[in-house]
């Protein structure tokens, strides 16, 4: 199909018609377990319908307890004035908008809480929050040495070890229901109980907005393996991790070992380091998260694939000391950006009295599990533009964290969100020039849940821009016909994905080049080559990338271009660091990742400039 062309085909894979039959035949399910009853959502013969529907008709998504039970406050957290559908047909117990679009202010308070999994247990704990500090010198690159030290994995056997913190979820193997708190049963005693004063173990926990460790196993005194919980309702997909350490005590010498990685390559062989966060030096000395560790080693080791027994996992294994007795930490693998933390920065929008004139907040659909998924609509009111009326605006359209593990699409997005709505005369003329619609958290629920990769559906969102499932990929469907619509009322110049990329440094594209128009081939180089002079310390266009493979076919990136957006880009941005100009070896902060949004839009308008001189 050429660019251009507007009448893209929806075609439905293998996996789109299981699902199709899945949906159409809830109800005849075999696996009524026990954990299915405790937790999920058993229909009665009026809901067994087989065929497809539609329907309008109205109930709660709150769990229905035994007759007279006094119900949780967090069980009437109901969406006021906006009845809650559920879908006979399908299994995702989901929250389907009666009318479409509405504006964010029209929810009460309680519809903004993270809306979890019934089987997820989450702590009854205030919301973890961190402090945004730069650091104060810059974190360089770590330098591996191949003497460094890679631990045999002791804990596969059962009998080596001491389980010091465990969490499994107990689930069906696919989504059912969400509420508020997630498991309506509490949570129950995952961790060690510090025995006296004396014992030196280390108390885990993950059960919070983002967390996913699942097992530590103490092997040695000061000496750790940890299991990360695989993305929900699948068997795969470990790379983003986010737990937190009490019970430390300060310069003794610990390792940590993450046993069950997938990838073969990583950046920590590279360079990179883990994120640590002290809640002591936070608080009494603004530090922020900083890069940590030492003896850094990313390898192979003796465990073997759950879903594939001739291929073996791999490790990440650091030791450090820290800072602080009697202190609270955080290890992650990049700056958390969770779904409450975008709450508050669209209610800092919302509340600014000029901001909120040329940025409009909707809900473009609920997610599978009923959170908001916001669409952004920026431009200047037609009162306070002065482009004429004959000189029409034109369209953008940019994403972010369609994969919930990268979190610094998420600062990306907040650095470009920054500028586009600050008082500077570039940003004016962007707002003047352009509309905007910005969807910043495709995928909210696995950025709950702390997933890497996967929405509650156990797949890839960013394979599946192709899907005629609406149910299933709520999220994705919505925002492709937003794009469709969009595209019939404006002329849209530009679409791009924000993502994190877990192998290579610097900042790069992914675009798509048409060989089948050569007066059209090479323009799609046109914005990353000016985005490469506009940001020299960060952005790589050596490594750039414009072939569509097979394997991307259903990624937001070749569909839109499909669909006729000929500038369709993913913008990629490293976890670790850059190696360009001076600023290399140097590892990304949350400034760097905020900048990248800002070179963004200033090459955004370098590209629109009508005078070729300017760039």
């Amino acid at each position: 199909m050429e660019v251009g062309e507007s009448n893209y085909a929806l075609l439905s894979s293998p996996y789109d018609s299981f699902m199709q039959k899945h949906l159409q035949h809830y109800g005849y399910f075999t696996g009524r377990s026990e954990v299915v009853k405790k937790y999920g959502f058993v229909p009665s013969k009026p809901q067994l319908i087989t065929h497809s529907s539609d329907s309008d008709s109205s109930s709660s998504d709150e769990e229905q307890g035994p007759p007279h039970r006094r119900r949780s406050p967090h069980e009437h957290s109901e969406y006021k004035g906006r009845p809650l559908i559920t879908d006979p047909k399908t299994a995702f117990r989901q929250n389907r908008l009666r009318c479409g679009l509405y504006l964010r202010s029209q929810n009460d308070e309680s519809s903004f809480e993270p809306r979890w999994p019934t089987e997820i247990e989450v702590l009854p704990e205030s919301r973890v929050r961190h402090i945004d500090v730069q650091p104060k010198q810059p974190e360089l690159f770590n330098k591996p040495n191949p003497k460094d030290h890679m631990p045999y994995v002791r804990s596969a056997d059962e009998d080596n070890g001491r389980t010091v913190f465990n969490y499994n979820p107990e689930t069906c193997g696919y989504y059912m229901r969400s509420r508020i708190g997630g498991n309506r049963d509490g949570c129950r005693q995952a961790a060690v109980k510090i025995r006296d004063s004396d014992d030196t173990t280390v108390l885990f926990e993950s059960r919070f907005e983002s967390g996913n460790l699942m097992k530590a196993v103490q092997v040695g005194e000061f000496e750790y393996e940890l299991y990360l919980r695989y993305d929900l309702y699948t068997k795969r997909n470990t790379q983003w991790f986010y737990f937190r350490l009490q019970n430390t005590q300060a310069n003794k010498r610990y390792r940590f070992t993450i046993v069950n990685f997938f990838k073969s390559s990583s950046l920590y062989s590279n360079g990179m380091r883990p994120l640590m966060y002290s809640v002591h030096d936070a608080e009494n000395n603004k530090i922020g998260w900083r890069r940590w560790g030492e003896e850094i080693v990313y390898y192979r080791n003796n465990l073997t694939a759950p879903d594939n027994p001739s291929a073996n996992m791999y490790s990440l294994t650091w030791t450090c000391k820290f800072p602080n007795d009697n202190d609270t930490y955080y290890f992650a693998h990049c700056y958390p950006y969770t779904y409450s933390d975008l709450q508050d920065y669209l209610n800092g929008i919302q509340g600014d009295r000029v901001k909120s004139q040329y940025c409009k907040q909707k809900v473009l659909c609920r997610s599978l599990a009923g959170n908001f998924v916001y669409m952004l609509t920026i431009t200047s009111p037609p009162a306070l533009s002065p482009v004429p009326e004959q000189q029409l605006k034109k369209g953008v359209v940019i994403s972010a964290r369609v994969h919930p593990g990268e979190t610094n699409s998420s600062w990306m997005m907040k650095g470009l969100l920054d500028f586009l709505l600050s008082d500077s005369a570039d940003a004016k003329l962007l707002r003047d020039t352009f509309v905007f619609k910005i969807i910043p958290m495709l995928n909210p629920d696995g950025v709950i849940v702390g997933n890497y990769r996967c929405s509650l559906s156990g797949r890839d969102l960013n394979r599946n821009y192709k899907t005629i499932l609406k149910d299933a990929y709520p999220s994705i469907w919505h925002t492709r016909e937003m794009i469709k619509r969009f595209m019939t009322e404006i002329e849209l110049v530009l679409y791009c994905d924000f993502h994190g990329h877990s192998r290579k440094q610097n900042v790069f594209i992914y675009g798509c080049e048409n060989k089948h128009l050569p007066k059209e081939r090479l323009k799609e180089r046109i914005f990353p080559a000016m985005f490469g002079k506009n940001d020299i310390s960060k952005f790589s266009y050596d490594s750039c990338r414009f072939k569509v493979q097979k394997s991307k076919e259903g990624t937001g990136r070749v569909v839109m271009w499909s669909m006729g957006i000929k500038n369709s880009y993913t913008l990629e941005a490293t976890f670790c660091g850059s190696t360009q100009s001076e600023q290399a070896g140097h590892q990304f902060t949350t400034r760097d990742f905020e900048s990248i949004g800002y070179h963004f839009l200033d090459s955004l308008l370098d590209y629109s400039d009508p005078d070729p001189t300017a760039s």
